[in-house]
């Protein structure tokens, strides 16, 4: 099997760009407010701790059954790095996450970005697409919601998987 490649995506306001190691510094800058960990744990990544993890991440799995799916979501308008968006892709199956930076929130960004990734997943042999939120984080199960997710009543590691299943 041949992984996957993330493409670049555009939406109405958006660019995802696939990732890259040189966008570490602009990263580390959106990913710098440590309430961003408040459901996830840990603590803002410094640049060079973002380009080490990048470039294991664009060295991809190793896997050829396994795709990592990444990109930065580019808000054109500002024409800066907003956060990002990734799939792990394995078989018919790929779990999402998204992160957007605090001084972007509430504009809608996750939203659009995650709708336009399970819109391009959905395109591809992905057909089921699942999420694992906080059941505490709103925001987030707002989103998922938007981009056609539904809760499920699997928990893992103290999150709620929710899921987009193949239609019928």
């Amino acid at each position: 099997m041949t992984p996957l490649a993330a493409g670049a995506v555009t939406t109405r306001r958006l660019d995802l760009l696939p990732l890259r190691v040189e966008h570490a510094e602009e990263m580390a800058a959106v990913l710098s407010d440590p309430a961003l960990h408040t459901f996830t744990g840990g603590a803002p990544d410094t640049a060079e701790t973002l380009r080490s993890r990048y470039r294991r991440i664009t060295a991809g799995p190793g896997d050829p059954a396994v795709s990592w799916l990444n990109w930065v979501i580019r808000l054109r308008a500002e024409s800066c790095l907003t956060g990002y968006v990734q799939a792990t892709v394995t078989g018919s199956v790929a779990e999402i996450a998204w992160v957007v930076g605090t001084p972007w929130q509430g504009r809608g960004i996750a939203t659009e970005a995650a709708r336009a990734l399970v819109d391009r997943l959905r395109r591809q042999p992905a057909r089921t697409v699942i999420a694992h939120i906080h059941p505490d984080h709103r925001a987030s199960a707002a989103v998922a919601r938007a981009a056609g997710l539904t809760p499920t009543d699997i928990w893992h590691d103290g999150e709620i998987r929710w899921s987009r299943p193949a239609p019928l």
